[in-house]
């Protein structure tokens, strides 16, 4: 089992560490974020509201992937508790954010994830749960998908290709085949049916350090490629590119891609995905119930400024609603090409320096 690099005791454990290197000026040819806004001639980011409180329940997971920006693993014991899941549902019922959006980690994994699903939809909230698939397979878990579907959870599923190798070159040997066998459970229940309200929404990353093509011609390849190979429909694709943080950022610097990556994410800027990054419409929410602009943010310790609300249980939505997002060069995989967020890509547009390939 590959170990999370807390457990390996490497020194990109360390948020700082991260923000360091990310931030260096060593990296002359790297502009900073703030500074393309800038030469844009664009403000610097602002919040317009919040549609979507995301929180993160916890590191602990059953797979230990080579791109994931959370370090997650077996190894975590990160968890939120349920005090903070009770703040969080008492800011549900106190506030009309539409969306609570689940994640992780496997956020399945922490014990008070059903009780959450089962608060927030009671408030009538869309929830979304951001599943690895595999999890759905495991001992303990294998009636989650009939308790999703009572619950009409959207599932967001991360299968970053329709082939086997590529898929467990990323994620691990076999979760291709557990993922499949997750999916067709999933479609046994209804969801990813045409019509059908349990959407299955699949997510797309990269295999190496480039670009995701075009996500809706990659979204006709992954329809054509998974119903003729193994009889499943899904409801839609997102495409996210992989951000430059934690076990991929260590990736990157093993494999010494980190410049050639940053250098192609930086010249891929595209000021047209500027107003649509997921942070202005979000609040997310760590397992310890800290708030930040987004997830991204949230692994690099790069909290809201000392003005704001702090923790969830202070939570002041007129003065989140509009304050001023926390920037960093890790920003430009949110506005590269496409654009990537939460919702996959931010515009229709066919991403700069990237060529379409096997998924």
């Amino acid at each position: 089992m590959q170990l999370s690099l807390l457990r390996q005791q490497k020194a990109l454990a360390n948020a700082a560490m991260q923000r360091q290197i990310l931030e260096s000026d060593s990296y002359q040819q790297l502009p900073y974020f703030r500074e393309t806004l800038q030469t844009h001639h664009l403000p610097l980011l602002q919040a317009t509201g919040v549609e979507v409180l995301q929180i993160n329940v916890g590191k602990l997971c059953n797979q230990t992937c080579t791109h994931c920006h959370v370090d997650a693993g077996p190894d975590r014991r990160e968890s939120m508790s349920r005090e903070t899941a009770e703040a969080i549902i008492d800011v549900l019922a106190r506030h009309d954010i539409p969306t609570l959006d689940i994640t992780g980690g496997a956020p399945e994994m922490n014990p008070h994830f059903r009780w959450l699903v089962e608060q927030a939809s009671r408030l009538g909230r869309r929830v979304i749960d951001r599943c690895n698939l595999t999890i759905l397979m495991a001992n303990g878990y294998k009636d989650l998908p009939e308790f999703l579907a009572e619950h009409h959870v959207e599932v967001v599923a991360s299968l970053p290709c329709y082939l086997e190798e590529n898929c467990d070159s990323q994620r691990g040997d076999g979760v291709f085949k557990r993922s499949i066998d997750a999916l067709r459970r999933l479609n046994s229940l209804g969801y990813g049916s045409a019509n059908s309200e349990r959407l299955l929404t699949l997510v797309y990353n990269p295999v190496g350090p480039s670009l995701p093509p075009a996500q809706a011609s990659l979204e006709a390849t992954y329809r054509e490629e998974l119903q003729a190979r193994y009889g499943i429909v899904f409801s839609q694709l997102h495409t996210i590119t992989n951000l430059p943080i934690s076990r991929y950022l260590d990736d990157l610097l093993e494999s010494k891609q980190f410049e050639a990556y940053m250098q192609k994410l930086t010249d891929s800027f595209n000021p047209l995905t500027v107003p649509g990054v997921m942070c202005r419409t979000m609040v997310s929410v760590d397992w310890q119930g800290y708030l930040f602009d987004c997830d991204f943010n949230q692994m690099l310790d790069l909290g809201l400024p000392e003005t704001m609300p702090q923790h969830i249980r202070d939570f002041d939505i007129e003065v989140l609603r509009r304050r001023e997002i926390t920037t960093g060069r890790h920003c430009f995989g949110c506005t590269a090409g496409s654009g990537s967020s939460c919702q996959g890509a931010v515009v229709n547009i066919e991403p700069v320096n990237t060529k379409p390939h096997a998924g």
